[in-house]
């Protein structure tokens, strides 16, 4: 991959990550396509710019949301106008000092390169609860809480 591309395609993503953790659904809103999609947390799909803006704002104003820790684990070109990152995140709760384990989450994120610019078609962030397994929860959190992170 372009060392170009992978550097455009991190700026995003941490873009879009700084958004979150400064509770800026403006900002975090325009990383996207016009038809851009989210799927957040809790399962909820948001398609489009302005839809995933009136989505997250009053969950900002209104909730202490955590900010994220997170690690990219990939970068893929998949042809020269489209990629794909996926990452691990984790949060600490405002007033605690770790990781919340029951909030870890795998992200991922498909961009799409168009006039020159990455924009964000499709970013998922899903539980990473590991039903039943819950080393594969610690050794998350502890690469998490072990890694730095890109922010």
């Amino acid at each position: 991959m372009n060392s170009s591309n992978l550097q455009d395609i991190m700026k995003l993503y941490r873009t879009l990550i700084i958004s979150w953790n400064n509770r800026d659904a403006k900002e975090m809103a325009a990383q996207f396509l016009k038809d851009g999609e989210m799927i957040g947390f809790d399962g909820s799909q948001i398609i489009g710019q302005k839809e995933i803006h009136s989505h997250l704002a009053p969950i900002f104003n209104d909730h202490p949301t955590p900010p994220f820790t997170c690690k990219v684990k990939a970068i893929k070109l998949l042809d020269e106008n489209s990629a794909l990152l996926r990452a691990i995140a984790g949060m600490i709760p405002h007033g605690e000092k770790a990781l919340n384990p029951a909030l870890n989450a795998h992200q991922t994120l498909i961009a799409v390169k168009t006039d020159n610019t990455w924009k964000i078609q499709l970013f998922q962030n899903t539980p990473a609860q590991f039903h039943g397994r819950p080393d594969l929860v610690e050794q998350m959190t502890e690469e998490l809480h072990h890694s730095p992170s890109i922010l």
